[in-house]
């Protein structure tokens, strides 16, 4: 999805397509249906609503748009403007109205969550501009809750240690209860489908775009995680969704900005990506998205896999047997538009297998197209009523139909309630990862380690949180009865920056540094190298990718957390305190920073107290 931030700096190392250290052997998870609900329309029922729908109502349920505001019919004024400069129209109602659209999808850039209550009242306010169109078709509300560095919800709702934390974490029962709980907040917000979990296998350290929004670097234990999420999403009634197919887990490139090629075989296709996306469909998956990526072992034609009927149909639908909802990823990503201009581009998704058309960038031009390629015949009524079918089933199966409309009373008694926020905590303690402790510097004493300085990056925050990292991590350690002073040093310290920071940690008893994509040679490994020539204690905490470790060999203890939402740097603080302990196994090798052929931390290496 477009994230509107700037992609993740490589770790340096050099692309490698199989990790030798992706052992196997992860314990093998049971899958089985989805559990079946409530009675729903059926498929003679769903068909006579497509029977009767405009060709133009249904071009608009195939797509899936942002709008700005955070009301469906009274947003503020630049939302107002926002929208009538990108997409023409002033408002949701305005633009379902006019597109008749089969869904919408939430950002926080597009101020579509300021708060519980009004998620909820908009979600209610897209529904009522659906029931006014001829077909009164509700919409499938979506967004990107991956928990993690990719979350659109933020507090108060309980936000949950992301994709490569749970791995760290290796706990199937974890998975689906973050999932479960995860599904049962957005479910009462209106939300229904949410674009999580992420099933590819990051096996590549130097990928920009996936990193820790993967499970980990071994496909069978991926697919074991992949399944439980899927299995507690869906057990609360929302549509989970599988991404990025074929697998975005060994790219150097960020398909928002280019096209990245893979150039893994078949074989290699089927042995480290296949597991995943297999596990999703045998657990019930109800939607998969689609990446911009070339794989010529799959598609010789070497279109991009949205564009790509062998890939989509070929593979997904009929090897796979896959018949849910396919969606694409956005498709105003360029790596969907390097090769054909946006007016071909839904069209050729429609004929690849697509079902659901992604947030395009200019909606106009998109739907056009799929209205003029049907009247011209290039797409048949058939092939979208076909599409339309699965989108239908979907809507009925999660009960819009019967009833599409959210409380408030719902979203007082589920969202961000002291039990979930427990469990929250809970799993998170159990993610974190101890991968340094030289003397058994952990956990720090109050009694010999009171004095502390926090120093590091502050990346923006992926939610609505308490704060930058470097408060968090000083808040949380004050908390646990020590003396924290908080210097934010950022994620390129310059020299000045350096020596004041090297000046701060003159009598204290530890430092503690928070580290974000640390490289060879970087300005955060200057840091540490400095801080710990004065001879004080210093505890790296890496904020994103565990391979900063790698880089970090000045340090006399190093902990991983995944992320730096709230939930996980409080949970890491506790393990630093020793009021938790360590848990977590890393679920990506950690090659050496000197010579990236060989492991420095194998899969499945972690230290405990």
């Amino acid at each position: 999805m477009h994230h509107r931030q700037s992609s993740q700096p490589s770790n340096g190392f050099p692309r490698r397509t199989l990790l030798a250290a992706a052992t196997a052997g992860a314990a093998a998870v049971t899958l089985s249906a989805a559990p079946a609900q409530a009675a729903a329309p059926s498929d003679r029922s769903l068909k006579k609503v497509i029977s009767g729908m405009s060709l133009e109502e249904k071009v608009g349920q195939l797509f899936v748009m942002r709008v700005y505001g955070h009301s469906a019919t009274t947003p503020d004024q630049a939302d107002i403007d926002a929208n009538l400069k990108e997409i023409g129209v002033r408002t949701a109602d305005e633009l379902i109205d006019k597109y008749k659209l089969g869904g919408i999808i939430y950002f926080q850039w597009a101020h579509n969550v300021r708060d519980p209550h009004q998620i909820a009242d908009l979600s209610n306010g897209i529904q009522r501009a659906g029931q006014r169109q001829p077909s009164r078709i509700p919409l499938l509300i979506a967004t990107d809750q991956e928990h993690g560095i990719v979350c659109r919800v933020g507090k108060p709702a309980t936000l949950f240690p992301g994709a490569m934390a749970l791995g760290a974490g290796g706990s199937h029962s974890d998975a689906r209860r973050a999932g479960q709980i995860a599904g049962a907040e957005l479910r009462a917000l209106g939300i229904v489908q949410d674009y999580a979990p992420d099933a590819d296998v990051n096996v590549n350290p130097a990928n920009p775009v996936i990193g820790v929004r993967s499970f980990g670097a071994d496909p069978e234990a991926v697919a074991g995680m992949v399944a439980a999420q899927v299995k507690g999403y869906q057990s609360a009634h929302i549509a989970s969704t599988a991404k990025h197919f074929p697998g975005h887990g060994d790219t150097a490139t960020d398909s928002h900005t280019g096209l990245p090629v893979i150039t893994h075989t078949r074989e290699q296709w089927e042995e480290l990506d296949r597991p995943s996306f297999r596990a999703a469909i045998a657990a019930g998956i109800d939607s998969i998205m689609t990446a911009h990526i070339v794989v010529p072992a799959l598609d010789p034609a070497e279109d991009p896999a949205t564009l790509s009927h062998p890939i989509l149909t070929g593979i997904l639908r009929e090897q796979l047997g896959y018949d849910g909802v396919v969606i694409t990823d956005s498709l105003g990503m360029e790596g969907v538009r390097t090769k054909y201009g946006d007016a071909r581009v839904p069209v050729l998704a429609l004929q690849a297998g697509v079902d659901q058309l992604l947030n395009p960038p200019t909606l106009d031009v998109s739907w056009n197209a799929v209205l003029s390629a049907v009247k011209s015949g290039e797409l048949t009524e058939d092939r979208l009523d076909e599409s339309i079918l699965r989108i239908l089933r979907l809507k009925a199966k999660l009960g819009l139909f019967k009833d599409p409309y959210v409380s408030h009373r719902d979203v007082d008694r589920t969202v961000g309630t002291a039990a979930h926020l427990a469990a929250a905590d809970r799993i998170a303690e159990r993610t974190t990862t101890l991968l340094v402790n030289k003397e058994r510097l952990l956990p720090l004493s109050r009694r010999t380690h009171r004095n502390v300085l926090v120093l590091g990056a502050n990346p923006a925050s992926p939610s609505l949180s308490d704060g930058p990292p470097t408060t968090v991590i000083g808040a949380a350690l004050t908390e646990r009865g020590f003396s924290a002073t908080v210097l934010a040093t950022g994620t390129a310290p310059s020299q000045a920056v350096i020596d004041q920071a090297v000046a701060a940690a003159a009598g204290k008893d530890a430092v503690v540094i928070g580290t974000y994509n640390v490289t060879a040679g970087s300005a955060q490994q200057k840091l540490v190298n400095a801080v710990a020539a004065t001879g004080v204690p210093v505890v790296t905490l890496s904020l994103r990718n565990p391979y900063d470790v790698a880089q970090l060999g000045a340090a006399d203890a190093h902990v991983a957390a995944y992320s730096w939402i709230d939930v996980e740097l409080r949970a890491a603080v506790r393990v630093l305190t020793g009021a938790a302990t360590p848990r977590g196994r890393l679920p990506v090798p950690v090659q050496k920073a000197d010579d990236p052929t060989q492991v420095l931390y194998p899969i499945g290496y972690g230290l405990k107290y």
